[in-house]
């Protein structure tokens, strides 16, 4: 049998579920968590990077690249939700660009995209915005100098 002070916990609770609590993700990075895009490494790629922070958390870009315009981007990584996001939404960000676009995309253009993270999270925008842009500066040195790329394993 229930006692009084159960039942008053029972109510609490139920009372408490029905309250709508506010998100902490916003609906595109809970969205990008659990169904990332452009998940995946692009076979010989024209461009590759890394980004990582000192938590851990890390992410690689590749890119598909022809005449100096982005035709595919895929990422890998290991981190958070939110990491997840960040990587996806920067891959969507670049696809269709030039190289001299895709170099403006900051952490602050992937948190805006992504309709903000949370401050805990920020570093994920970073750690995406960071890989990106080693991308495109090792396509350019390969470009500029593609022997190199023959000694590159």
């Amino acid at each position: 049998m229930n006692s009084d002070p159960e039942k008053r916990l029972q109510e609490e609770s139920d009372s408490e579920s029905r309250e709508e609590i506010p998100l902490e993700y916003s609906e595109k990075v809970l969205d990008r968590c659990f169904n990332p895009r452009n998940w995946g490494m692009i076979a010989n790629p024209q461009g590759f990077g890394k980004g990582s922070r000192i938590c851990g958390d890390g992410l690689e870009i590749t890119l598909r690249i022809t005449n100096d315009k982005i035709h595919d981007a895929k990422f890998c990584t290991e981190g958070c939700g939110p990491m997840l996001a960040a990587g996806s939404m920067v891959t969507e960000l670049v696809v269709g660009k030039t190289i001299l676009e895709a170099f403006k995309v900051t952490p602050e253009v992937i948190n805006e995209a992504l309709d903000g993270l949370p401050k805990e999270s920020e570093h994920c925008a970073d750690t995406a915005a960071e890989a990106l842009k080693e991308a495109l500066l090792n396509y350019l040195a390969f470009k500029k100098e593609p022997w190199k790329r023959a000694y590159k394993k």
